[in-house]
């Protein structure tokens, strides 16, 4: 049986057997000895998104540190309200913080972490903001008929756990739910390209 590991676009974690193109965790370890789920669902503020493989650094999954967790793409881990890491992904990070602040100073990772925490959570629950659709960037995620579709170009596509599995016409001029947070949105409008899933092309 899968580990329940996979983040969806609503930051929920989830048994699949498809795998992940990216990993993360949210700051520290929050699974038990018999690597199960806890009542939490993160250590700290600090959602990560990095990379696969980084200096061979083999992972004990699920080990004594850290909850590892796995994304279909980088877009489903902006919706989550994951962060690129600074360590393994620093190229990403870099841009991704001075595109978060807006100006020539780059925000800090705590920064960061701290407005995303406060976007993308309501107590426990997922934050959702309400906006028009018309309005949101490339990369965006929102729900619609209770699924959640990425925004690409005028098209929609259905995420699922293995990949896009369809896609439709993206709606003008309503306003919809949206699963990404207002900052993270605020860099794709200045030009952040996120990673996407093979089956987005």
């Amino acid at each position: 049986m899968p580990l329940q590991n996979r983040v969806t676009p609503t930051g929920d974690l989830i048994s699949t057997s498809a795998r992940g193109t990216l990993l993360g965790n949210r700051g520290g370890r929050f699974h038990a000895a018999n690597r199960t789920l806890t009542g939490r669902r993160w250590a700290s503020r600090q959602w990560i998104c990095c990379v696969l493989e980084f200096k061979n650094r083999q992972r004990d999954v699920w080990g004594r540190f850290y909850t590892e967790l796995f994304f279909l793409d980088e877009v489903t881990a902006f919706a989550a309200g994951h962060r690129p890491c600074f360590e393994c992904r620093r190229r990403d990070a870099e841009l991704f913080a001075h595109l978060f602040s807006g100006k020539r100073r780059r925000a800090s990772a705590d920064a960061i972490d701290r407005a995303l925490h406060a976007e993308r959570l309501n107590d426990k629950a997922k934050r959702t903001h309400r906006r028009n659709i018309d309005t949101l960037p490339d990369g965006a995620m929102v729900t619609l008929d209770g699924e959640a579709f990425a925004v690409r170009g005028r098209r929609l596509l259905r995420w699922a756990p293995s990949g896009y599995s369809a896609s439709r016409a993206r709606p003008r001029e309503i306003n919809v739910d949206v699963l990404t947070p207002p900052s993270i949105l605020s860099v794709l409008a200045r030009g952040y390209t996120p990673v996407w899933h093979s089956s987005a092309h």
